[in-house]
């Protein structure tokens, strides 16, 4: 999710270099590109007298890489939910002062008790959810059945893809059957190896990349995808619409952390109340189209997408929903089955 080219990540620091004087405290995030509303980050810049300068990483690994081996000068990472637990748990996170961080308080508590890692919020701070679902031209496919088994049919020319991603795809598989998504078990990810077999005679690829493009062009009539990127399209497209399976869904959330060794710990703080205010969170859902596990923020976006499914998940999928989370030495599981899926 959240595979913007890389300049527009370098045009965010400099925008936000250009805002303050050379003089002023610098806060530092590392984030995902285009995951934070620019027109905040100058309000706080201005609110608090400072400048925000924005890198960005496009996986977690890939930042969690450069942290360990010491990356060092970043008051404010966004890893995903099951990253922060690894670097929890390897003491690469300091706690935070909720004293300064009162909005912290808005984070639902429905959400905390089920997905959040960290039940007390001082070291990571829920920020926003995503999921993979499944966009389509309704154009060429009219009306198509919400579930995952639309990928079982030859119907549709192989003008369909599916995310190169082991978890999610298998994911996708494993929900179709009925099973967790997170399952250990070798009859279920049998099963599942078996489904993704048929799936793939039915795809014209596993793809991370063009798949936003290609649902825009008409190149592809179906695609599995991240939400932030299908929402973008499909504002733009008539032709186009969304299905949310109703066997459930992977389920994501970036967190709120503060690396240790942060030189500005304290306007961090600052920082995340500031985007955890009510009316400023719904801004920044309306400009990422992804979702804040936060209802008061719910009250301030706008009326087309309060109680629309772009931004609120139907209970009963919601339900069905889990986060994907690490399996250790179980791991080798997945990526045995995916190398098998791959070279059938």
């Amino acid at each position: 999710m959240k595979k913007i080219a890389a300049y527009l990540c370098a045009f965010a620091a400099l925008v936000c270099l250009s805002a303050c004087g050379p003089s002023k405290p610098t806060l530092r995030l590392y984030t995902w590109s285009d995951y934070l509303d620019l027109d905040l980050v100058k309000e706080f810049e201005q609110k608090f007298d400072c400048k925000v300068v924005i890198d960005c990483f496009d996986s977690n690994e890939m930042m969690y890489a450069k942290i360990k081996a010491g990356g060092s000068g970043y008051d404010i990472i966004q890893p995903t939910t099951y990253m922060v637990k690894i670097m929890a748990e390897q003491n690469m996170l300091q706690p935070m002062n909720l004293d300064n961080i009162p909005n912290a308080k808005y984070i639902d508590k429905s959400y905390i008790d089920r997905f959040a890692y960290d039940k007390t919020l001082k070291l990571s701070i829920p920020y926003m959810i995503g999921y993979a679902c499944i966009a389509y031209n309704k154009k060429q496919l009219g009306q198509i059945p919400d579930t995952w088994g639309v990928y079982d049919t030859d119907k549709y020319g192989k003008r369909l893809t599916l995310l190169n991603d082991m978890r999610e795809t298998i994911g996708a598989a494993l929900k179709y059957k009925g099973y967790s998504l997170n399952t250990r078990s070798d009859k279920e990810l049998a099963e599942a190896k078996e489904v993704l077999l048929r799936w793939k005679k039915n795809v014209s690829r596993l793809e991370n990349e063009a798949y936003k493009g290609g649902i825009a062009s008409g190149e592809f009539y179906l695609v599995q995808g991240y939400k932030g990127d299908l929402f973008q399209v499909l504002d733009e497209n008539k032709d186009l619409d969304f299905m949310l399976p109703r066997e459930g869904m992977s389920l994501s959330c970036d967190d709120w952390v503060i690396p240790v060794g942060a030189p500005n710990k304290e306007l961090a703080e600052k920082f995340i109340n500031f985007m955890l205010e009510p009316a400023n969170n719904a801004k920044n859902m309306v400009f990422t189209m992804y979702t804040a596990p936060m209802e008061e923020a719910m009250k301030y976006l706008p009326d087309d997408l309060k109680n629309s499914n772009k931004i609120r998940l139907p209970k009963e999928i919601m339900e069905k929903s889990e986060m994907i989370e690490d399996l250790g030495d179980d791991n080798a599981k997945y990526i045995k089955i995916w190398d098998e899926i791959k070279a059938d």
